[in-house]
């Protein structure tokens, strides 16, 4: 390509800045850099001119050579809003290797759940163990465990591998309100892996189930925490995002004998779709991070709130969380 023709290809305004000759000084600059950054040098001749020359290019790879590893046993959201989806982009979005065991696919939508397939307990067992094997887990997190047989493999694969960091969200309906898993899955939750969980995070209606107990009150909420540390888990944290209060949404974490209340406010929004996904994976990111309990519930609580506050208005129910708000530096949805 001659000057001439470069000249003639500048936008009208560069033109109205730069002499030709500067231009064109200008253009010469901003070639070199092209050269040093992609490696091409021009090589002009007879037969191709304008052609180019590739010479190697040095890439400098930056290898991350410890990265904290974080699991989750969970089903499959197909509009990608909740189960193993949210959890995966929660875990991108904490800065943690995100792996899966898929315990079930489901076809649904932002308004309801139309059909759910349940994968075989072998499959999900093979799953855990190729993970855990291979790249290493520092965290678990569990989510939609639908069979019996399903709970009770993955109860004896934590045992097995001997992993101690386990956040057990346990999901037993949908946000609909449809029920995912049977009453017999329920009780093995409760006798088989509620005893292997650092972190148990029911919301209300979890645990109203799990403890045959009905929450009204405050004080139906301590005792309710008192019963499920009862079965075995390091910590508890009872969801209040489900309670009536109109502008607070307040968890309370149970261990070590306290009660440690985590407040956030109730956003005006309907799209909350994955909030308990996330808030779990939340928490187990920090955890495998190597913070303690209380630190990983704080912050899990802030990011889920900020998640919230930046959800997506999609579809025609209720749409997911905004899992990147912090990447976004002009969300204007």
């Amino acid at each position: 390509m001659s000057k001439r023709d470069v000249l003639s290809n500048v936008d009208p305004i560069l033109k109205n800045i730069y002499s030709p000759i500067k231009l064109l000084n200008l253009l010469h600059v901003l070639q070199q850099d092209l050269i040093q950054e992609t490696g091409l040098l021009p090589t002009p001749n007879k037969d191709n001119p304008n052609g180019v020359k590739k010479r190697p290019i040095k890439v400098r790879i930056m290898a991350v050579e410890s990265i904290p590893r974080v699991l989750t046993i969970a089903g499959s959201d197909s509009a990608g809003c909740a189960g193993i989806q949210a959890d995966l982009k929660t875990f991108a979005a904490l800065g943690v290797h995100g792996m899966c065991a898929i315990t079930a696919t489901t076809a649904q939508d932002t308004c309801r759940v139309h059909e759910i397939t349940h994968l075989p307990p072998r499959h999900v067992s093979l799953q855990i163990d190729t993970a855990v094997q291979d790249i290493g887990v520092d965290s678990i997190k569990t989510g939609m465990l639908p069979t019996p047989d399903i709970v009770g493999v993955v109860s004896e694969r934590l045992r097995l591998h001997q992993i101690n960091r386990v956040v057990v969200d346990p999901v037993i309906c949908s946000g609909q309100g449809i029920p995912l898993v049977n009453q017999e899955a329920i009780s093995r939750m409760k006798f088989h892996l509620f005893p292997l969980a650092l972190v148990l995070t029911p919301n209300l209606q979890e645990s109203e189930q799990f403890t045959g107990q009905a929450i009204k009150s405050d004080q139906d909420i301590f005792r309710a925490g008192q019963m499920l540390m009862e079965l075995g888990p390091r910590a508890v944290i009872i969801k209040g995002g489900h309670s009536q209060d109109p502008d607070n949404s307040v968890d309370i974490l149970f261990m070590e004998g306290r009660q440690i209340q985590l407040h956030g406010p109730r956003l005006p929004t309907k799209d909350t779709h994955g909030s308990g996904c996330t808030f779990a994976s939340a928490i187990a990111a920090h955890l495998a991070q190597g913070r303690g309990i209380e630190e990983a519930a704080i912050r899990a609580k802030k990011y889920v709130t900020e998640a919230i506050r930046y959800s997506l208005r999609l579809g025609k129910g209720n749409g997911p969380l905004g899992h990147f708000h912090a990447f976004w530096s002009t969300p204007d949805w």
